[in-house]
C-alpha cells in the first residue's frame, strides 16, 4: 500500500511551506531532477529532513531487470557508508519485508536504530530504503517506519513507469494526490478529486466510480456534492465505465484513427444522450484487482491528446488506491465484516489460494470426525482415599503417657503395642488390696477355728469384695497398654512428642483404618451431579500411581452440596476395587465415572453450551 500512502509526505510538505520557503525548495528540487539519480537523491534528501533524528539514509534500487541492487542515493551526501545500515537494507531485500534493529526498552539517543523498508510493486522487489535515526522507542519506530512507506509511493510510481514524468505532469500528479488525502472521508476526498481533475483538464464534468460487486456505481461527480444515482446520465456514465473495465484498458470516444480496435457503444450512448464533447475512461486497479473506473468528459469541440491521456492514466494508478481505502474505511462495521467475509468465501471457492482450501478442508474434515464418532461420556473428579471403617483407640482412664511405639502412617498387627500409660499407682492400689484379702483371709480361717461361723461369713463377704476390687484394677492396668484391635494402617495419632503429658478419659489417641477394604470419596460438580447414579462404573488414578487404573463402582450419593473455590461439589462414595494392597487412606488423585456413549463434538463443547444457555437466561428479560 505503499502507492495509497506516498503521498502523504507531499500532503505534510504542503502544510508545512504554505507559507514559506519549504515548499517552494520542495517543488524546485523534484522537478528539476534530471535522472532517476537525482531523483532519488532529492527524495531521499527530502525524506530525511522531514523525519527528525536521521544520521544516515540510502536509496538501493536496480537499474534494469539484469542488473543487481546498488545504493542510488546517500544522504548525507559524500559521507561514507555504514556496515549495519547496508546490513539492515540487504536483509529488508532479502525478507522482503520491514527490518528494524537496535531498538531497546530504554532508549537513548546516542543507541542509532537502524530500519529498513523494501520497495515492491506488484509482487516485484524493487529496491529498499535504509535509515540510521537516533534512538527511540518502539512506538516512535513504528510511526517513521508507517511514514516511511508512506514516502515510497513516488518510487512505486517510478518502478511502474520506468521512467519520471516532466515536471508540469509530475506536479499535477502530486497536487491530485494532495487533494485526495487532505479530506477524512471519502465522499469529500472523490468529489474534491473529480473536481479538481475537470478543472485542471477544463472538462465538463469528471466521474468516479467503484465497484460494487460485479457492477459499478458512481460516486462522485465533480461539482456536485449529491446527485440523483437513478437519473439516465448516472446510469449512462456506469455502463461506460464498466465498458472500460470489461476491456481493461482505456476507452477514448471517438476512437482515435490509429489506435486499437475497441468497443465503444456505451460511450456513443452517454456522448449522444447527453451531447457530451470527447469521452475517456480509465480503469482504476490495483495490481490485478479492478476497483473501479474514472470518466472524463470534454466540452463540445475538444479532444483529448496523448499527453493528457496519459497524464490521467499516472494519476488513476495513484488515486484508485488511495480513494479505495477511503471507501472501505467509510463502510459500516457489518458491511466490513460481510464483505470480509465474501472475500475469504471468494479465495476458497476460486481459483488459486490452494494453502486456504486444504486448512478448511482439514478443518471440516476434523469436525465432521468428532461430529459423527462417538466416545466414552466420563465425569471427571478429584478424589481421595478413606478406609471403609474407621476405629478409635482411646484413653480408658485419666493418666500419663510413658511409652508411644506407634504413629500414623505405621501399619500395625491385631495386639500390636501402640502406646502404654503410667500404671504405678494401680500397681500399688493392687499390692494394698492383696494385702488387706490375705489379712481377711486370715481372720476368716481363725473364725472357722474358733467355730464362729457367722463372722466367718462375714469375712468371706468382704474377701470376696477385695477380689472384685483387684480384678478391677487389673482391667484398669490391662488397659492402660493400648493394643491394635485389627490389623491396619494408623490414619492419625503420634504420641512420640507427648511422653509425660496427661490425659484425660476417653481422649482419642489413635485413629486406625483397615487395610482391605477402602472407599474413594469424589468431589462431582453440581453440573454433572445428575448424570452421576448408584452403580455405576469408574476409574481412579492416584498421584502416587498415575500409571495404574483402579476400578470404582458408585455406592452413594450424598444429597449434600459441599462450596470449595466458589463451586458447589456433591460428595459420591464409590468402592476401590483390586490392587488394594497398595493403598492407603489419604491418598489423593482423580476419578472417572462413565456414564454413557456420545458424539466427541457434544463431549468436548457441552460445558461450554452449558454456560453459554446460563449467561444467556440470566440476561434474557
Amino acid at each position: 500500500m505503499a502507492g495509497d500512502d506516498g503521498i502523504v509526505l507531499v500532503s505534510d510538505a504542503r502544510r508545512a511551506g504554505e507559507g514559506g520557503e519549504f515548499r517552494s525548495d520542495f517543488w524546485a528540487r523534484l522537478v528539476h531532477a534530471p535522472d532517476a539519480h537525482g531523483f532519488a537523491a532529492t527524495w531521499l534528501d527530502i525524506q530525511c529532513r522531514a523525519f527528525e533524528g536521521v544520521i544516515r539514509g540510502v536509496v538501493v534500487l536496480r537499474a534494469s531487470e539484469a542488473s543487481a541492487f546498488a545504493p542510488m542515493a546517500v544522504w548525507p551526501e559524500g559521507i561514507e557508508g555504514s556496515p549495519r545500515l547496508a546490513a539492515i537494507a540487504e536483509k529488508a531485500l532479502q525478507d522482503r519485508s520491514v527490518a528494524v534493529e537496535g531498538v531497546k526498552r530504554t532508549p537513548r539517543r546516542q543507541d542509532p536504530v537502524f530500519l529498513a523498508h523494501p520497495l515492491i510493486v506488484d509482487d516485484e522487489l524493487h529496491g529498499a530504503v535504509a535509515l540510521e535515526v537516533e534512538g527511540r522507542s518502539e512506538a516512535a519506530v513504528a510511526e517513521l517506519v508507517q511514514r516511511l512507506g508512506w514516502g515510497l509511493g513516488w518510487l512505486e510510481a517510478l518502478a511502474r513507469r520506468k521512467t519520471f514524468t516532466s515536471k508540469a505532469r509530475l506536479v499535477t500528479v502530486l497536487e491530485l494526490m494532495a487533494t485526495s488525502l487532505s479530506h477524512e472521508r471519502f465522499q469529500a476526498a472523490a468529489t474534491a478529486v473529480a473536481t479538481e481533475l475537470a478543472t485542471t483538464f477544463g472538462c465538463e464534468r469528471v466521474s468516479l466510480g467503484f465497484m460494487k460487486g460485479r457492477h459499478i456505481q458512481v460516486k462522485a461527480l465533480s461539482h456536485s456534492a449529491s446527485f440523483t444515482k437513478k437519473a439516465n446520465l448516472i446510469r449512462a456514465l456506469e455502463g461506460a465505465m464498466e465498458e472500460a473495465v470489461d476491456q481493461l484498458a482505456t476507452v477514448q470516444y471517438p476512437a482515435p484513427q490509429e489506435g486499437p480496435f475497441q468497443v465503444t457503444r456505451a460511450h456513443a450512448e452517454l456522448h449522444q444522450q447527453h451531447a457530451a464533447g470527447a469521452i475517456c475512461t480509465i480503469p482504476l486497479t490495483a495490481g490485478e484487482r479492478v476497483l473501479g473506473a474514472l470518466t472524463l468528459e470534454l466540452p463540445p469541440g475538444s479532444e483529448f491528446d496523448a499527453r493528457t491521456i496519459e497524464l490521467c492514466e499516472h494519476a488513476a494508478l495513484l488515486l484508485g488506491p488511495v480513494l479505495d481505502v477511503k471507501r472501505k474505511e467509510d463502510r459500516w462495521i457489518a458491511r466490513k465484516v460481510a464483505d470480509s467475509m465474501a472475500t475469504h468465501l471468494g479465495h476458497l471457492i476460486g481459483p488459486r489460494h490452494i494453502a486456504l482450501k486444504l486448512w478448511v478442508a482439514a478443518i471440516a474434515a476434523v469436525i465432521a470426525f468428532f461430529a459423527l464418532v462417538e466416545g466414552d461420556y466420563t465425569i471427571t473428579a478429584d478424589a481421595s482415599l478413606e478406609g471403609q471403617v474407621q476405629r478409635a483407640v482411646t484413653a480408658a482412664m485419666q493418666g500419663y503417657v510413658v511409652e508411644a511405639r506407634a504413629r500414623a502412617g505405621d501399619v500395625v498387627r491385631k495386639g500390636d503395642l501402640l502406646a502404654s500409660m503410667d500404671d504405678r499407682d494401680l500397681r500399688l492400689e493392687r499390692q494394698r488390696l492383696m494385702s488387706q484379702r490375705a489379712q481377711l483371709e486370715s481372720e476368716r480361717r481363725a473364725a472357722i477355728a474358733e467355730g464362729n461361723r457367722a463372722r466367718s461369713r462375714i469375712l468371706e463377704a468382704q474377701g470376696g469384695q477385695i477380689s472384685a476390687q483387684t480384678a478391677l484394677v487389673d482391667e484398669q492396668i490391662l488397659r492402660t497398654r493400648l493394643i491394635a484391635p485389627f490389623d491396619g494402617v494408623i490414619v492419625k495419632g503420634d504420641l512420640s512428642q507427648s511422653l509425660g503429658a496427661a490425659v484425660e478419659r476417653g481422649s482419642v489417641l489413635f485413629e486406625l483404618a483397615p487395610l482391605d477394604t477402602y472407599r474413594v470419596i469424589m468431589k462431582v460438580d453440581e453440573r454433572d451431579i445428575t448424570n452421576v447414579s448408584t452403580g455405576q462404573a469408574g476409574r481412579l488414578a492416584l498421584s502416587s500411581m498415575p500409571n495404574e487404573e483402579i476400578a470404582l463402582v458408585i455406592e452413594k450419593i450424598t444429597p449434600v452440596s459441599v462450596v470449595e473455590e466458589g463451586r458447589n461439589y456433591f460428595r459420591v462414595e464409590a468402592r476401590a476395587q483390586g490392587a488394594v494392597e497398595k493403598l492407603r487412606p489419604g491418598m489423593e488423585g482423580v476419578g472417572k465415572i462413565y456414564v454413557e456413549e456420545r458424539k466427541l463434538l457434544w463431549i468436548w463443547t457441552h460445558k461450554l453450551v452449558h454456560w453459554m444457555r446460563m449467561w444467556v437466561w440470566s440476561w434474557w428479560p
